[in-house]
């Protein structure tokens, strides 16, 4: 059973700018820079009209994982995410290098007043008997304080600008 993943965060821009802010080749280096971990990479990044293709890898320290998952992957958690949006909509696939199993997710940024909401949804599967759902759950808690952390790049992120 998988275990859901649902985030929402509000900024004060259109939500052109705040889709250009969470999509951008130079934002998503920024970000990764500033919150990606070791060896975080933009792998790819593709602009096609209204739609956007690209895909990170980002890292977790392995000091820095639960004991239990830690039991499950040997040295620093590699992640990774191909997202793509259209406009303001997204989706979002995600691999954990040595877990059996995938985040998958949407993403909507809408006008909200004078600025924009955005709300991301999702799941985590992880396929290992016994302890999945355990591992599952770590996941979605990480996966959030990450939205979090993203939001709030992207928040300082459109300030400067």
């Amino acid at each position: 059973m998988a275990s859901r993943i649902e985030h929402r965060a509000t900024f004060p821009a259109s939500v052109a700018d705040v889709v250009a802010a969470q999509s951008d080749d130079a934002a998503l280096r920024a970000r990764l820079a500033e919150i990606g971990g070791p060896n975080a990479a933009l792998e790819s990044h593709e602009v096609d009209g209204d739609q956007v293709r690209y895909t990170l890898v980002q890292g977790v320290p392995a000091d820095k994982l639960p004991s239990v998952a830690q039991k499950f992957v040997s040295g620093d958690l590699v992640v990774r995410r191909e997202h793509t949006f259209s406009g303001g909509t997204g989706s979002i696939r995600a691999q954990v290098d040595g877990v059996p199993g995938q985040i998958t997710g949407t993403v909507s940024i809408e006008e909200d007043g004078d600025g924009a909401r955005q709300v991301t949804r999702g799941e985590v599967t992880v396929r290992i008997p016994l302890v999945g759902g355990k591992l599952e759950g770590l996941i979605a808690e990480q996966v959030t304080t990450l939205l979090e952390r993203e939001a709030e790049f992207t928040t300082s992120w459109l300030a400067r600008r």
